[in-house]
């Protein structure tokens, strides 16, 4: 019997997509992003289908032009978002950038093609779609009514991902629809960070409705699955039942099956075509078989049903399959096992002790593409986006990742790929390029950076000395442009010890000589001197006695040893006026340039997202923005603020300033480049090399001296009630930093035991006992969340395990110390034993007494640095 062929999924008709089975209760659509492309910017609507809100593409990409379909092919039936796209002409790649992830999480990405001859021309054309830097598919579009439909399953390393349209110069790349769905990290288990998965059929195997597909709410991540059925060869059976078992296929999908005609026959036959591209002439493959009994096997009859699957002749499971009644099960390849052949055969057969056919309610087939391929290092990408945006430079070439692939590098940069990291800009030719404006600060963040040419263009002010600080930067290109003042002293060093070539010609205000720009001073008039200096004197004068008046206002209580007197000050004394911020006031105008817009985020928290940014000094700071669903309110972002104002620690996050600009409120700090330590200890950070024991030991006192600080020095006492890995930053020199106190507690009278508290907040599996049971607040719930995070150092475990029931670090160390293991099985073995043993169980010792159930029996924080000491002394003794 011949095998019956369908369709792969990345074209199909358009009718076969438009009606969506979905009747179940919605399920959590967080972060989903469903995108319609060229409707008109800020426009909206719910599809009436899936009830999911669709959006206009305008806020993910910056290029490209709307257009709607010829009349001709627009039917009633259509879905709304084929009746638009967005088209890029004249560009060898364009991009859409889908923010707000989870880095390393599992997404699945949809992007949908309906030509309808927009564009007049009749000529349907074919072009390259890129996840990222990696190749995705190559979209060929048929005729004007066919609608392509591309999916792709993959995990995103960072906090946004992009999807691009590579022009292959076979027509004008094009849009309709592009969707992201989260997807559970146990799904599609053959996904990881170096291999992805691109769909070429989801079938819904004897569905009553032949033109339903079924998507979101009934598949609560929105997978698409088209119905399938042949009457000619196939009975198709069905349940009202619901059918659980593994989460692989929806219940209304297993809900439906397929068996041989009136069981005459003993087997299912169908196949599939493969799908070549010029990226993967010989597409792998990786199939899904999802099963599940739907009648009630008569045990008196003996019923059974049992059957093999084979693939071209060749066994795809060695053992035979046997579905349970109601009980969702799946059977599929864990590699790419299919390859090298044009048609693939599949055949379900009945065993021999089997009295009945074989069922299959769906299957799913994928090509396996790589994503390998690493992006330009991404302090890179973002100063060299930040000047883009800065000098609103429209290059066709500049548009996705600035280096990779080669073929596709932005015009005017040069890029170093050593394969021991990622791609890193090394010079940048903007040579008569139309710049206006000052030197952008942003040149300062390529670190790498060996030729910067920014001459012929109309630049203007100074030339600032952090060039000077770029250690690989040998020549600068100034010529021609109208910059004023001298030449920076950094730089005149480096010019005079012959490490970098700085041209400067043609430019008018540029005072090369020391001498003339001296004799230039001279010269001016005399009033423009003499004012300015007058003007200082009066405002110095004002100044002190402002100063004077305020001393004598102020307690005649000192801070001892030398601490700011870290107690909160209103008005009247009640503390309900809001406090004055002595640290620089930012508004909202300054932040949006400082981070160029909020492009790039460092991390997200309750209180909202964190930013990167720059200031016009070419200080690095992190930008912490209150969003409108922040749990955070006004008045814990002023105690933020307000507390780090006034306190001051080599361990505790400084403050920069804040802005409480209208209804948007934000705190600018200095910038953390080493990220958390949770990154660290997770793996998150791009590094690669985990923690040495002795920088944990070391992180671990320095966190628990920045605690020490607000217990014991600041008065009153505070205690921080959030204490976990997040909320310690790393430096460059992986000096730890305590951060966000935007839930700190202040004791308010001196001989207070504890504060009592309206609610529970802070961190699930860091709080104290005491304190989640029944909101008693005392330093000493510090000191057990300490503890945890001392464990998570140790160990290399997150705060709740799944082993398999979720269980607490604190329990899983006490458990295995109980059983008499050794210290080694419960230290990382990342670590390979590099570390003191006495040192291991004396850090060990300290995280168990932080986390005893009983307050009184825990150390103070005083006492845990002082323990902590004697570890590091262990280590570095040893």
């Amino acid at each position: 019997m011949a095998a019956r062929s369908w369709l792969p999924l990345l074209v199909v008709v358009a009718a076969a997509v438009l009606g969506v089975h979905g009747q179940g209760a919605a399920p959590d659509s967080t972060g989903f992003i469903s995108i319609d492309c060229g409707i008109p910017e800020q426009s909206s609507y719910v599809d009436g289908a899936t009830k999911l809100p669709y959006v206009s593409d305008a806020g993910f990409t910056d290029a490209g032009a709307n257009h709607n379909i010829s009349a001709e092919y627009i039917k009633p039936s259509f879905s709304k978002r084929y009746l638009n796209v967005r088209s890029f002409p004249d560009a060898p790649r364009r991009c859409y950038t889908l923010g707000s992830l989870t880095p390393g999480s599992k997404y699945l990405l949809r992007a949908v093609f309906m030509y309808g001859n927009y564009d007049g021309l009749g000529r349907p054309p074919a072009f390259d779609l890129h996840l990222g830097v990696n190749f995705w598919t190559t979209v060929t579009i048929t005729a004007p009514t066919d609608v392509a439909l591309t999916e792709a399953i993959a995990i995103v390393p960072d906090d946004s991902v992009q999807v691009c349209l590579v022009d292959i110069g076979a027509g004008t790349p094009f849009i309709s629809g592009l969707d992201l769905r989260p997807l559970d990290s146990a799904l599609y288990p053959q996904v990881n960070a170096t291999q992805g998965l691109v769909l070429l059929a989801r079938r819904n195997m004897g569905p009553t409705d032949a033109t339903m597909v079924v998507r979101y709410p009934d598949d609560p991540y929105d997978r698409a699955w088209t119905p399938w059925i042949n009457p000619e060869e196939w009975s198709e059976i069905s349940t009202a039942e619901q059918v659980g078992g593994l989460p692989t296929a929806p219940s209304a999908v297993m809900q439906t099956a397929v068996t041989p005609l009136n069981g005459t026959k003993m087997s299912i036959a169908f196949s599939w075509v493969a799908v070549p591209n010029h990226v993967y002439p010989v597409p792998r493959y990786i199939c899904f078989f999802h099963y599940a009994e739907l009648q009630s096997l008569d045990a008196k009859k003996n019923e059974t049903r049992q059957f093999y699957i084979t693939i071209n002749g060749k066994p795809f499971y060695h053992l035979p399959i046997t579905p349970h009644y109601l009980f969702t099960d799946a059977v599929y390849d864990t590699k790419p096992n299919w390859w090298g052949f044009d048609q693939y055969n599949v055949t379900l057969n009945a065993t021999a002790n089997s009295t009945l056919p074989p069922v299959i309610n769906a299957v799913e087939v994928f090509s396996v593409i790589s994503t390998a391929n690493v992006g330009t290092y991404a302090q890179d990408v973002s100063a060299i986006t930040a000047i883009k945006g800065n000098y609103q430079l429209n290059k066709k070439t500049w548009m996705g990742d600035p280096c990779v692939p080669k073929n596709l590098a932005w015009d005017g940069l040069s890029c170093n790929y050593d394969i021991s990291g990622p791609p890193r800009i090394t010079a940048v030719n903007l040579s008569s390029s139309g710049l206006t404006g000052a030197l952008s600060l942003y040149f300062s963040r390529l670190t790498t950076i060996e030729y910067l040419d920014l001459s012929h263009n109309n630049l203007t002010g100074s030339i600032p000395d952090v060039l000077s600080q770029l250690p690989s930067l040998k020549v600068i290109d100034l010529t021609g442009n109208q910059l004023n003042g001298s030449i920076p002293s950094g730089l005149l060093k480096r010019i005079q010890d012959g490490s970098l070539k700085l041209r400067y010609g043609d430019n008018p205000n540029l005072c090369t000589n020391g001498d003339s720009c001296h004799l230039k001073r001279k010269k001016i008039n005399a009033v423009y001197i003499v004012v300015p200096i007058l003007v200082f004197a009066v405002i110095a004068t004002l100044v002190l006695l402002f100063c004077v008046q305020r001393r004598k206002k102020e307690s005649s209580v000192k801070p001892q040893n030398g601490v700011t007197d870290a107690r909160p000050r209103s008005q009247n004394g009640n503390g309900h006026r809001l406090p004055q911020l002595e640290n620089r006031r930012f508004t909202y105008k300054e932040l949006e340039t400082i981070t160029n817009n909020f492009q790039r985020v460092l991390g997200r928290g309750g209180f909202g997202s964190v930013y990167d940014g720059l200031l016009e000094d070419g200080t690095q700071v992190a930008v912490k923005l209150r969003s409108e669903s922040s749990n955070q309110g006004v008045r814990e972002f002023l105690t933020e603020a307000q507390t780090l104002t006034k306190i001051h620690h080599k361990n505790l996050v400084s403050l920069i300033g804040y802005c409480k600009d209208g209804e948007y409120l934000a705190l600018v700090y200095e910038y953390m480049s080493e990220g958390t330590l949770e990154d660290k200890l997770r793996g998150k950070d791009g590094s690669g090399e985990p923690l040495t024991w002795r920088q944990r030991l070391r992180i671990a006192l320095e966190s628990a001296q920045g605690l020490e600080y607000l217990h014991k020095a600041c008065s009153p006492a505070f205690v921080h009630r959030d204490v976990k890995t997040s909320n310690i930053l790393l430096n460059a020199n992986l000096e730890a930093k305590i951060a966000d106190f935007g839930l700190l507690k202040a004791f308010r009278r001196e001989g207070d035991t504890h504060v009592s508290t309206d609610r529970v907040v802070g961190t699930h599996g860091y709080l104290a006992p005491e304190y989640a049971s029944a909101l008693q607040l005392t330093e000493k719930s510090d000191v057990y969340s300490l503890g945890v995070v001392l464990l998570e150092v140790i160990t290399g475990q997150p705060p709740i395990l799944r082993c398999p029931e979720p269980t607490n670090v604190v329990q899983w160390v006490r458990q295995r110390l109980a059983r008499g293991e050794d210290i080694g099985d419960v230290v990382d073995a990342r670590l390979r034993g590099g570390y003191d043993a006495n040192a291991a169980w004396k850090a060990t010792d300290v995280a168990l007494k932080c986390t005893e159930q009983v307050p009184t029996q825990r150390p103070t924080m005083t006492d845990v640095v002082a323990q902590l000491h004697e570890c590091l002394e262990l280590e570095e003794g040893r």
